[in-house]
């Protein structure tokens, strides 16, 4: 494990193109998620207030959302986009991320895409290329393996 640590810490960031790639992969894969995750939820509150159901369905997706992201990135550091992508998120010192940082992480994702993307144009002013929420949660995104070219 100590080896994987410091072969990620000494691995290469990620390029921006190849992040928002991922992004790209990434997108209809959670649409998937949120459209299975969304059924069980309208069969069992179809009886509620539309106004009401609206916002717990909004805020539901945004946990499920957040489940899916904190989950993968816990248990390996990847998604299954970024392992197509040879990507992996690791805690700024090279080791797994921590519970917290991967919390962070997506909150902190969802308020820059709030914002109209700015958490991701953040990439082309930051010194090291990171994504703001990944600056701000103590992450980065390294490649793995041989960056193909």
């Amino acid at each position: 494990m100590a080896t994987d640590n410091a072969a990620a810490h000494r691995a290469p960031a990620a390029s921006i193109a190849r992040r928002l790639l991922s992004l790209v992969y990434e997108t209809p894969l959670l649409v998937a998620v949120l459209l299975a995750g969304a059924l069980p939820f309208l069969i069992f509150t179809r009886h509620l207030d539309p106004a009401l159901a609206r916002a717990l369905l909004q805020l539901y997706l945004l946990v499920l959302g957040g489940g899916y992201f904190v989950w993968q990135w816990r248990h390996g550091g990847q998604t299954l986009p970024m392992k197509t992508w040879r990507l992996r998120l690791v805690a700024r010192d090279g080791g797994p991320p921590s519970l917290r940082h991967c919390i962070y992480r997506y909150v902190l994702a969802l308020l820059g895409l709030a914002l109209f993307g700015t958490g991701l144009f953040w990439a082309l002013i930051d010194r090291d290329r990171q994504f703001l929420h990944d600056r701000l949660a103590g992450t980065r995104i390294v490649t793995i393996g041989p960056e193909r070219r």
